[in-house]
């Protein structure tokens, strides 16, 4: 790939980090998003040194629609050609029977991973109209292909992503505007982390006796789709760590 600017949300940890440093290390320019402002600073300013690319960190928490609206207008104009969109923010909270679940935790999910994605994609989508090309990557789950117990709310928001990729990637066409999703299985980050509330050792669990994908096993997928071709386009790819068949089955050893 030539230099491009990738634009990437969740950016301060995980897949989104993992992101930020591969196309880094490839000397493409980044803008950095995460509501998180401490810790996107410096990592922003180490990758900025350490691989001699410009990166703008932005202050962003995908749920504020006005905020999100107002900080992609204020980007600064040689800051706007945004080559690579990649909508990684999200997040699951609570695994419970539906009954038993939390209306703080359905609605942080519905507002980060489906509206929080709509809303950065309605702001970046304009001004790649406006140049004629671009690449939106949705980040989606096997949660989004398959449902499991317990997963109820968190499926359903992935689910979404699914459809509203298919539905982007028809209505931006005629823009020349590629759309792809990018649905990982079973993946170690802070994710089980937070869907337990930061019980560490209930987050370990979920991956014991196997070898989960890493974040950077992610990277190195959604930097292959990123740099395919101008005339190719991964519609839908799905992967997973070889010990896992399914959103629920899992090859795994016992010690």
């Amino acid at each position: 790939m030539m230099s491009k600017t990738i634009l990437i949300t969740g950016a301060s940890s995980g897949i989104g980090a993992a992101c930020a440093e591969k196309f880094a290390a490839a000397g493409h320019q980044l803008i950095l998003c995460s509501r998180r402002k401490d810790r996107l600073d410096t990592f922003s300013k180490r990758i900025e040194k350490e691989h001699k690319i410009a990166v703008l960190p932005v202050e962003m928490d995908v749920r504020d629609k006005d905020s999100v609206l107002k900080k992609m207008k204020k980007l600064p104009f040689h800051w706007k050609t945004i080559d690579v969109l990649i909508n990684n923010a999200g997040l699951a909270l609570g695994l419970s029977g539906i009954d038993e679940g939390s209306t703080d935790d359905w609605e942080q999910m519905i507002d980060t991973n489906l509206k929080g994605l709509l809303y950065v994609s309605n702001a970046v989508i304009p001004l790649m109209k406006k140049q004629g090309y671009g690449h939106i990557i949705n980040i989606g789950s096997i949660a989004g292909v398959e449902t499991y117990p317990r997963g109820n709310v968190y499926c359903a928001t992935k689910h979404a992503v699914t459809s509203l990729t298919k539905g982007m990637r028809m209505d931006l066409l005629p823009f020349g505007i590629k759309v792809s999703l990018v649905s990982p299985g079973a993946t170690e980050t802070e994710f089980s982390v937070v869907r337990f509330h930061g019980d560490t050792a209930k987050a370990k669990n979920v991956y014991k006796g196997y070898r989960p994908l890493t974040g950077e096993d992610v990277a190195e997928v959604i930097f292959f789709v990123a740099g395919l071709p101008d005339h190719v386009n991964v519609n839908d790819l799905l992967l997973m760590p070889t010990a896992q068949a399914s959103a629920t089955l899992f090859n795994k050893t016992t010690d």
